[in-house]
Order: C-alpha cells, then structure tokens, then sequence
C-alpha cells in the first residue's frame, strides 16, 4: 500500500489566515494531544505516523509550497513537488507517474489518495489498512470512500450508491449510481433519501489504473518528463476527469468521524480555544470565536455565532451561517499575500507605495529562526537595504563573509549575490526599491548553508 497525501492547493476559504503563499493545512490553529498547537498538516502526519503508516506516505505539494511544509515537518519529509498549482487530477497523476518511475512501486500495488485537511481519528486509519484488499477482490477499477452525511449540506459533493456487490463484517462496497457536486440544500437532502454519501475526497486504485490512463491520453508516465509537461494536464479534479468518466467504480462507506476543515464553520466547531491571539470576547457573546494575527486588540461584544479573523491580510467577520455565501466571495479574491511562512521563518509586508520618483518601494519585516538562512540568491531589477533589529547572523555578499548585530544596516546592489544565516533568533527591516518590485525577480543559486558555503569555497 502507498499512500498519496494531497497538500498543495491554495486554500483561499480560510482567508485571511489563508493564502495563495500559506495554504490552510498549514494554519497552527489545532490542539494537539499534548497541547501544543499543530496544522492539519501536522495533525495527519502525526496520525499517520502514531498508525505506523508514515514509511507508506508520499506528500504531494507544489514547489511554492515546498519551503512552509519542510519547516512544519521537517527536511526529510518525502515530497512529490509539483510545478505549479494544477487540481487534484494533474496532482494524483504526476504522484503516480513518481511512484511508478521513480520509487519502482509495482503496477499491482495499492494506491490511497487522500486530502491533507481530512480531520479523522485513530479508527480511520485501522479502516486504511482494510482496503488494499478490497481493491484486490474488487471488480471496480476505482473505489471512493464514502460517509453518512449528518446534515444537507451544501458544502460537500456527494455520491449516489447503486445496488450492494460485495460486503465483508468491516467493510462492504457499492457500485456508484452518480455524482452530485454541492448541491443547494434542498437538492441535498432529497439525495440523503436516496442513501447518499458525502464524498471525502478519498480514492483507491491499483498503480496500474492511473499509468495505463496516462497512456491512453498520450502522456508521459516517466516522472521526470510529465513535470516538464505538467502545463498539459487540464487544471480540474480528479473527480470531474476521472472518476466521472470511470463506469467501473465503486463507493466503501466509513462510519467513523470525518470532516473536511475546508471552511471557517467545520474549522471553527473543532478548535478548542474562543480567542486567539490579541482581543476580548464579552461573555455575553455566545459561541463566537476570534483569529487574531495582528498587534493590534480585536473586542467582540454582544454578538453571538459569529467568527472574527485578522492578519495581513486583511480582516473578516462573519456569521458562521453564512457559510456557503462567504465561500463564494472568498473564491473570487486574488490579492498579493502579505504574510508569508518560510522554510527559515516568516516575512511581513508593513508597507508599499510608489515614490514620487516613480520607483516602487515594498517594506517587509522578516524573522529569521536560529540555524536557518535565506536562500543565497540575486535581483535584477531592485536594490535592497536590510536594518537588524534583533538577533545576530552571518551576512554573505558578493561570496564576502559578515557578521551584523542590532543597528547594523545592509545595502544590496541589485545583482549582488546575498544570503543571511541567523545564530540567534534575528528580526530585520527589509526594503526593496525598484522599477518593479515581483515576486519572480529572484534567482536562486543555493538552499541550504552548506551548499552556499561550498560554492563559494569553490570560487
């Protein structure tokens, strides 16, 4: 059995906690057995792990997400990296061209694909274990995990089961009728009277069903080549593309506790704490709830039902009726993240503007973890000036050795090659000035501190 965890899609329903930059599966918002916060991430991975089934798991995340999953899990973590952002159906089949090219998985074996924000507990995992065989003794080449709806919700998709075709004491299979994609809530429970199940996102197949698919479609089953080709795969849903178009498929019901965290009502019923971070809840504000990242008190009084979110980015508040309406109005926005978590810490913008010369000016303030360092790297069309505030680190420019402490400013020319390691937990000021201040002009030309010091040991 391998097991394929989903992780690399934006996540805008969370905003603003949430954003193209920082996917909600890596929002610290959970408690944790020892009461530490933990993300959805690390909550499954945790799960995964404590199930013994960890060895059996690859992570597929997008390369802009790579640095923020190995900061929470850790360097070793093993990733399959996308190109880019695509859907879940050019993601499960680059992972299964992965498996299959690279980690020389047989074309027998058993594939579980499973989203990363699926909050489950321990019996899930003992229900895992059960369906490679069913997979085996199946006659469907795809089967879907399933469970009993306990409300007409609007926010799932759901599948129609057709007739019984084969039951064990655990577990028991069903041929699928159809497929209904959130449907209002009227629709929705007329489905619950036909036997409907939510669809958890969850999909079992052998290796052979996806790389003979990929075949078919005239596509690269060699990891290597399907990632320079990636811009080929339709950007849609594994659903839409291949479940739908699947006539031999089959649906196993769970009955244990599921949900999916995709939104700010199913996460909120399953955070402990009302408030976090800076604010009050007036105890005549029942069941509300406060997300704040700012510095700045956020007070909630005399409201009840409602959940208030603050960072960066912006700041929300909304009743937690207004679920599916809030859904629809946060799909639409596609503003510029303001915070960002890195592989070394995290970046905020605090101000930009442009100058009266015409010059674009973006201010950030970074923190840079103990043991970590930026990437070694260069610009071309800005400047930068760095304050230190806190901390102390090891500056390298132009393959020149520095030591900078509190007070001490930097100036990076553009093209100048720089990179910065913290020995101690540092805070600068950073400022970029330019034409045009992007994301995309940067290039890389070293990760870790040791390959950037061998490369200049080299010069």
């Amino acid at each position: 059995m391998k097991i394929i965890l989903l992780s690399g899609g934006s996540g805008k329903r969370l905003w603003p906690l949430s954003n193209s930059s920082r996917a909600k599966q890596y929002l610290s918002v959970l408690e944790g057995p020892d009461g530490k916060i933990e993300s959805m991430l690390q909550r499954l991975w945790r799960q995964l792990d404590e199930a013994d089934l960890q060895e059996h798991t690859r992570i597929a995340t997008c390369r802009g997400q790579l640095e923020i999953l190995q900061r929470q899990l850790g360097l070793e973590a093993p990733v399959i990296i996308e190109s880019e952002q695509r859907d879940t159906y050019p993601a499960i089949a680059l992972a299964s061209a992965y498996l299959y090219s690279i980690a020389g998985v047989s074309l027998s074996e058993t594939v579980i694909v499973m989203p990363v924000d699926a909050y489950v507990d321990s019996e899930f995992f003992t229900f895992i274990r059960g369906i490679p065989k069913l997979v085996r003794e199946s006659r469907s080449e795809l089967l879907m995990v399933g469970t009993r709806p306990c409300c007409p919700s609007e926010q799932y998709g759901y599948i129609i089961p057709d007739a019984c075709r084969h039951s064990r004491e655990d577990l028991y299979e069903q041929t699928v009728k159809k497929f209904k994609e959130k449907p209002y809530e009227r629709e929705a429970e007329s489905l619950m009277k036909e036997g409907a199940l939510w669809n958890t996102g969850i999909y079992a197949f052998q290796l052979d069903f996806m790389i003979t698919l990929l075949m078919n479609r005239g596509l690269p089953i060699h990891y290597d080549e399907l990632y320079k080709q990636y811009y080929r795969l339709p950007k849609t849903s594994f659903e839409t593309e291949v479940t739908q178009k699947t006539t031999m498929r089959s649906v196993i019901r769970y009955e244990g506790c599921w949900k999916d965290l995709g939104t700010w009502k199913t996460l909120s019923q399953e955070i402990a704490f009302e408030r976090m971070g800076a604010g009050v809840i007036s105890s005549d504000s029942e069941q509300s709830q406060l997300f704040n990242e700012l510095d700045i008190p956020i007070s909630i009084i005399g409201l009840n039902n409602i959940f208030v979110a603050a960072s960066p980015d912006g700041i929300l508040v909304a009743s937690k009726s207004a679920d599916s309406m809030l859904n629809a109005k946060l799909q639409t926005m596609n503003e510029r993240p303001k915070y960002e978590e890195r592989r070394w810490g995290h970046s905020k913008v605090v101000d930009s503007a442009v100058l009266a010369s015409g010059l674009h000016s973006v201010t950030k303030r970074l923190f840079i973890a103990a043991g970590h360092n930026t990437s070694y790297q260069m610009h071309f069309r800005r400047k930068e000036a760095w304050t230190v505030l806190s901390g102390e680190g090891i500056l390298i420019l132009d393959e020149m050795y520095r030591h900078i402490a509190p007070g001490d400013t930097v100036t990076i020319p553009e093209r100048a090659r720089h990179s910065v390691r913290a020995t101690v937990n540092m805070e600068l000021i950073e400022v970029q000035t330019g034409e045009q201040v992007t994301d995309d002009d940067i290039i890389r030309l070293g990760v870790t501190w040791d390959e950037i010091t061998s490369q200049i040991n080299m010069v």
